[in-house]
């Protein structure tokens, strides 16, 4: 099965209505920094395609109870840089528009904009994470991503074709991005939604982070050694997170876009995930 129930790794955090989710792609080759798929996914920086993925998932969406959504992508982008030139990811979308699948879609890229023909017909929400403004922050945390400016475009050029569009500023990093935040939230103003989470760390994503910013993470790291650890992930202290997410929360909604967060424990409305907006 491709489309399968969304299971955010069996986090008692998650807050995300049912919904389906489907990585068209194996690997995600923005190779981000803080990135958690290298916990579960060999080679995770590598992307391969899917062999048959296309009548397979066909023969699937005809069965599919279409009052839930489908989700892309949460493990791999669906527009790694590869996609411009294999369009895997158009073929899907033409498939959600033939069969009238509702869709989520998430990215860290760009190339979406080439598709706003296909999203436009669609009932769907689109949405790209900038962790940063900051040009220089940005690649060094996913140095293979397109760059957050031109996310930002693409998506403001989806908002003009009136397609519901929305955020995530994620991860907030204490000490590092979270002091470009109301920057990062000036870009963002003309979204309907945002959902921020804090900095998780796995061990792997740990070692990266340790060998990539080692003056940081000898700042950061004692932070998250007070802290919490849930479902195999590093928190930091519980306060620490929640007056982070208090002020995130007044800034946004200041600014009359709703306010989500991500397996933190703490409050959503409408959705954690911009699941609302989707028609």
């Amino acid at each position: 099965m491709y489309i399968r129930p969304f299971d955010p790794w069996k986090s008692k955090l998650c807050t995300c209505p049912f919904k389906y989710t489907l990585n068209v792609y194996t690997g995600c080759d923005h190779a981000c920094v803080y990135c958690y798929i290298t916990s579960y996914i060999p080679n995770a920086f590598r992307v391969r395609i899917k062999e048959g993925l296309l009548p397979k998932l066909e023969r699937e969406l005809r069965k599919l109870d279409k009052r839930y959504i489908v989700a892309l992508s949460y493990s791999s982008d669906p527009y790694p840089t590869v996609e411009r030139e294999l369009g895997i990811t158009r073929k899907v979308l033409e498939l959600f528009r033939r069969y009238d699948v509702r869709c989520l879609l998430l990215t860290k890229s760009d190339i979406f904009k080439r598709d706003l023909d296909i999203l436009s017909e669609l009932r769907c929400a689109v949405g790209v994470t900038v962790t940063t403004v900051d040009e220089r922050k940005a690649k060094l945390l996913e140095p293979n991503a397109p760059s957050p400016k031109a996310r930002i475009r693409a998506l403001r050029a989806a908002k003009r074709e009136g397609i519901p569009v929305y955020a995530r500023i994620d991860p907030i990093i204490p000490l590092y991005t979270w002091e470009d935040f109301e920057e990062t939230l000036n870009a963002l103003d003309f979204v309907n939604h945002i959902t921020v989470s804090t900095l998780k760390l796995r061990p792997d994503s740990k070692k990266r982070m340790f060998a990539k910013f080692p003056r940081l993470m000898e700042r950061l790291w004692p932070l998250y050694e007070k802290g919490e650890r849930i479902g195999g992930y590093y928190y930091l202290p519980r306060e620490l997170r929640l007056r982070i997410l208090q002020r995130a929360e007044k800034e946004i909604t200041e600014r009359g876009i709703t306010f989500g967060s991500c397996r933190e424990s703490y409050r959503s409305y409408p959705s954690c995930d911009g699941s609302h907006l989707v028609p």
